[in-house]
């Protein structure tokens, strides 16, 4: 896992490699979520807690990434953010296997089709040239 590369880096040149990619992976992760995923599990499950609670998680995610995109490792909070984004993302991950997931499978959806629709936006947020 990246946060565990992170941990491990001694250099800030690695560092701030390490935590590019990751900042990268967790905004489009979380655009797909919010443009996709997260409309279609609200509509089919009718949700008004689960859903609203994963965006607003995702606005905090959002500013901290924000605040370490702008830092550097040197900066004495650096590290701290970091750890910090590692404990949200795992809690956030843990909600959304826990309790999102199991819901939207019990669902009507296509849980095949909403995959594919992910993992075509993912390719054209990632590899847009």
């Amino acid at each position: 896992m990246l946060f565990e590369q992170y941990e491990t880096a001694k250099s800030s040149t690695k560092k701030k490699s390490i935590v590019s990619q990751i900042c990268t992976e967790l905004t489009v992760h979380a655009q797909l979520e919010e443009e996709i995923f997260y409309p279609q599990v609200r509509a089919a499950l009718k949700d008004k807690e689960l859903i609203p609670e994963a965006i607003v998680e995702h606005a905090t995610l959002k500013e901290l990434i924000a605040q370490i995109e702008d830092g550097e490792p040197s900066d004495d909070l650096y590290d701290a953010k970091v750890k910090v984004l590692s404990e949200y993302v795992k809690h956030h991950v843990k909600e959304e296997q826990n309790e999102i997931f199991p819901k939207a499978k019990a669902s009507k959806l296509d849980m095949y089709a909403l995959g594919e629709q992910l993992l075509q936006r993912k390719e054209e947020l990632l590899f847009k040239p």
